[in-house]
């Protein structure tokens, strides 16, 4: 049976310059989904990115009600784990919902969203045609900048220093592929959904 697991997780304080900060968050997807180019993610993205998406999957789907953000609220502090908890959970109901909508799941954007770190203005450039690359072309280049802990490398090139000497293979089948681990994310989904 098909699934997609979602996490909005691990929110962050950015500054953007001397006077203003955001906060992003992780977003970190593992599916057997057909609908999905990688089967493990894991990008960060702001609130305004959140809201760019949602016009831009309402623009297309307007027949369906699409599920509301967390409110933009004035009073909204970075510095309060509550609210930022808060707001936290609203983006990962948000994206449960949108990726349980069949008609959702087709559009490119939300899945450049997901699966990749690029800008809304160059999702929308891709979507449109307007680069080099193709949508899933830009998932997969993505995945391959970031696919593992810079640790497993020192790892892997360890197992391949064992594997040639009398010992077999030290890959079993049974860790994690090449899929499991893009942008320096914790694999582990279980670790952050306190």
């Amino acid at each position: 049976q098909e699934f997609v697991t979602v996490l909005v997780r691990d929110p962050r304080i950015q500054k953007e310059d001397s006077w203003h900060s955001y906060i992003d968050y992780e977003i970190f997807i593992h599916t057997n989904s057909i609908c999905f180019t990688r089967k493990t993610s894991c990008v960060r993205r702001r609130y305004r990115e959140f809201v760019w998406l949602r016009q831009r999957l309402q623009s297309n789907a307007v027949l369906i009600q699409l599920p509301e953000l967390p409110s933009k609220t004035p009073f909204f502090n970075m510095n309060n784990p509550n609210h930022v908890d808060h707001r936290r959970q609203g983006l990962q109901e948000f994206l449960e919902k949108i990726l349980q909508d069949a008609l959702l799941l087709s559009d490119s954007r939300l899945h450049l969203f997901l699966q990749t770190q690029l800008s809304p203005e160059d999702m929308e450039a891709c979507v449109s045609g307007q680069t080099k690359y193709s949508v899933a072309e830009a998932i997969l280049s993505f995945a391959s900048l970031n696919r593992r802990f810079p640790i497993e490398d020192e790892e892997e090139k360890k197992g391949k220093n064992d594997a040639d000497s009398d010992s077999e293979s030290s890959s079993s089948g049974l860790g994690p592929s090449d899929d499991s681990i893009s942008c320096g994310c914790k694999a582990s989904p279980a670790s952050e959904e306190s």
